[in-house]
């Protein structure tokens, strides 16, 4: 595997670093940190906590045992002594700098901006028994729920006295350092209730694509909506751990056009299939297509094997925010709709409606668990069959990938 700059590669000024191992090569890598460098990690696999700031509390780093990969705090010195063993091909693969990410919602969009209620998209949101988003992938034609199917929202937390949950069981788990699961930020709530919330809340539409799905709130951004790629890691690890068959990434990081995709981001990705999960990302909002801008796909959205998503609206165009398949380091596989979505919010507030690629992804994981629970799909099939289903749009694929996804 290349090797990285320990200096390059999108650092932020975090100090830390993933460590990316060879397959299997666990004892191996934590015995070549601390000889090489002098560092030493903890690992998942001898102790209970994902969260890397535990860890990091007692030890230099985390190793996410079942994901081959370790977060670690380190000087330059120590850092460049782990990048000369990569030429070796000893058990470490990779060094790479921690990025900061952010949760992903665009500006508000003002009223008739949204293609409401054109295109034969049927009544506003006040009339609909759901929600443009939902009739606009065909929620209301299928049986499925999602029953069975569990679904990991990686994001600013959850929300976890909102009425329209008060009878579902919500595992929730806080990976961000000095703040609980709870959502002081809104963005979280959203996304898990328009990927799992209810079709017959009690005050206005339904919203949720998937409201048999077991939800799993995994909270990886502060309340101010940042995070780091260690906070999305220990969220993936205890998804994976769990079960989850989708992990669902309203965030990330934007790349520059030519920025090559992490490649320890990749891997565990594919090491996520082979568990059965599937990662799900927002594609971001860094266009301005009004402009002539399209940025290009972010992180860790850019990644082969992690399913990309980009926005649309209800008139069925692409979301002026939504960035694109710009050169071969990023390309949208789907679209999900985008703008002014109606979902679920923090309390008193009970709802809002709000726009990003963000919106996007979680009616892409609502569908994912509607095929997933249908047709017992995961990993692989799961992406190849929600590729198969789409809608195609006449639209650039550079912009809307196979299409916008469709409930079994």
């Amino acid at each position: 595997m290349s090797t990285t700059s320990a200096t390059g590669g999108g650092g932020t000024g975090t100090g830390r670093y993933l460590v990316l191992l060879q397959e299997d090569a666990a004892a191996a890598g934590l015995r070549t940190m601390a000889r090489v460098a002098g560092l030493r990690a903890a690992s998942t696999a001898d102790v209970s906590s994902f969260r890397t700031a535990d860890a990091l509390s007692g030890a230099d780093g985390l190793l996410f045992h079942d994901l081959g990969v370790a977060v670690v705090t380190a000087a330059q010195d120590q850092a460049d002594a782990l990048l000369r063993t990569v030429a070796d091909r000893g058990p470490i693969a990779r060094i790479e700098p921690e990025r900061m990410v952010r949760a992903y919602s665009a500006p508000p969009v003002e009223p008739g901006e949204s293609g409401e209620d054109t295109e034969g998209r049927g009544p506003s949101l006040a009339e609909a028994s759901l929600t443009w988003g939902l009739r606009a992938l065909g929620a209301q034609d299928g049986s499925a729920t999602g029953a069975g199917i569990r679904v990991a929202v990686l994001d600013t937390g959850f929300t976890v006295d909102h009425p329209d949950f008060a009878d579902r069981d919500v595992e929730a788990r806080s990976f961000v350092d000095g703040e609980d699961v709870a959502d002081g930020h809104g963005h979280g709530t959203h996304c898990i209730g328009t990927a799992c919330g209810p079709r017959t809340p009690d005050e206005g539409p339904g919203y949720g694509v998937a409201p048999g799905a077991e939800i799993y709130a995994g909270k990886v951004l502060s309340n101010a909506g940042t995070g780091t790629d260690g906070d999305i890691l220990s969220g993936i690890a205890w998804a994976v751990n769990s079960g989850c068959a989708v992990v669902s990434l309203s965030l990330g990081s934007p790349t520059q056009p030519g920025e090559p995709h992490s490649e320890t981001f990749e891997t565990v990705a594919r090491r996520a299939m082979r568990r059965n999960t599937l990662i799900v990302a927002a594609a971001g909002n860094e266009s301005d297509r009004a402009g002539g801008v399209v940025a290009p796909v972010s992180h860790p959205a850019n990644c082969p094997s992690v399913l990309a998503v980009g926005a649309v609206d209800a008139s069925m165009a692409v979301a002026n925010f939504s960035c694109g398949t710009v050169d071969p380091n990023g390309a949208v596989d789907v679209v999900g709709p985008g703008v002014n979505i109606h979902s679920s919010w923090t309390m008193p507030e009970r709802y809002n409606s709000i726009s990003g690629t963000s919106m996007a992804t979680p009616h892409v994981a609502g569908v994912a668990a509607l095929i997933a629970e249908k047709h017992g799909a995961r990993a692989w099939e799961l992406w190849a069959r929600l590729g198969q289903s789409a809608q195609r749009l006449p639209l650039p694929s550079t912009d809307v990938g196979a299409g916008l996804i469709q409930a079994p």
